[in-house]
């Protein structure tokens, strides 16, 4: 969409104000995707989510590393350096990686690692349990986290896991949970739980992906409601740009062409702001919560 039809959100969005999960795309010349992989990326520049972010007001990003690269960082390092100061990564790495790639990730702003497994159509909790415990450790000098994508009976499955992480667990996507099922879905209540508890963290980004009404989204509404009430310290939101399609599955060497979806970023943030019912809330999603989580 053209940044400039974009919706304006009902509240001002505050000075310092993050997108706290986006992803970049270079060339296949100059990054070539995994070899094996759920999808073919193609181009999703930097310089396009700047104009996106300049016209949404949107001063700071955490940049997630996307599966198709697989362990290979440059592009989201290479983002990285290009931002500077307001930029901070989320990497996907070899877990017995040296220490010395570590303290490079970590030197270029990474403050975290992502497992996803939802892509991958990976639903094993005991071995989530195992990779949390094993990287957990390994983490912790750096102060980092891990952050997981998976569906949220995964998720339920792994909560004592995740009560258990050596390190703070961030889950993507409003925790996997879907709109259609509602408040009363199996393991939301857990899910509730272990946000309401501190233990873990949830991002309120991916509205598309929680609901099936589009191209509004408003079903997403009374699911992140739920998640503020539970802890509103720990949310962050993300305008997930450039808002992949859903390609779970096993990964292959010819898989399809990724889809862009053409929406509305202006509007997700507005849906924010009607979860949130106040500016105050407003302001902590977007501005404190991510500075604890990822700037200090």
């Amino acid at each position: 969409m053209d940044p400039a039809a974009m919706t304006t959100p009902r509240y001002a969005v505050p000075e310092g104000a993050c997108d706290c999960h986006m992803h970049v795309f270079g060339t296949v010349e100059r990054y070539p995707p995994a070899a094996r992989r759920a999808y073919t990326p193609l181009p999703a520049l930097l310089a396009q989510w700047r104009a996106l972010a300049a016209r949404l007001g949107v001063a700071r990003v955490v940049l997630v590393q996307p599966s198709a690269y697989g362990t290979d960082n440059r592009c989201m390092v290479d983002a990285l350096q290009e931002m500077g100061a307001a930029a901070r990564g989320i990497a996907v790495i070899d877990e017995d990686a040296p220490a010395t790639a570590l303290d490079a990730l970590h030197a270029a702003g990474v403050r975290g690692i992502r497992f996803n497994l939802k892509t991958l159509g990976d639903g094993d909790a005991a071995a989530l349990q195992r990779r949390l415990v094993r990287i957990g450790e390994r983490l912790m000098p750096l102060g980092w986290h891990v952050q997981i994508y998976a569906d949220l009976p995964l998720i339920a499955a792994a909560a004592e896991a995740i009560r258990a992480a050596p390190v703070p667990v961030v889950l993507d996507h409003m925790g996997g949970a879907r709109a259609a099922p509602g408040l009363a879905q199996d393991g939301f209540r857990t899910l509730l739980d272990l946000l309401g508890s501190g233990q873990c963290w949830v991002k309120l980004a991916g509205a598309y992906r929680v609901s099936d009404a589009a191209p509004g989204f408003a079903d997403a509404t009374p699911i992140a409601r739920a998640l503020i009430a539970a802890n509103r310290d720990n949310l962050v939101w993300g305008t997930d740009w450039p808002h992949i399609g859903d390609r779970a599955g096993p990964a292959t060497a010819e898989p399809p062409a990724a889809v862009y979806r053409d929406l509305d970023a202006g509007h997700l943030l507005d849906l924010l702001a009607a979860a949130a019912g106040d500016e105050a809330t407003f302001h902590r999603i977007l501005v404190d919560n991510p500075a604890r989580l990822y700037f200090r």
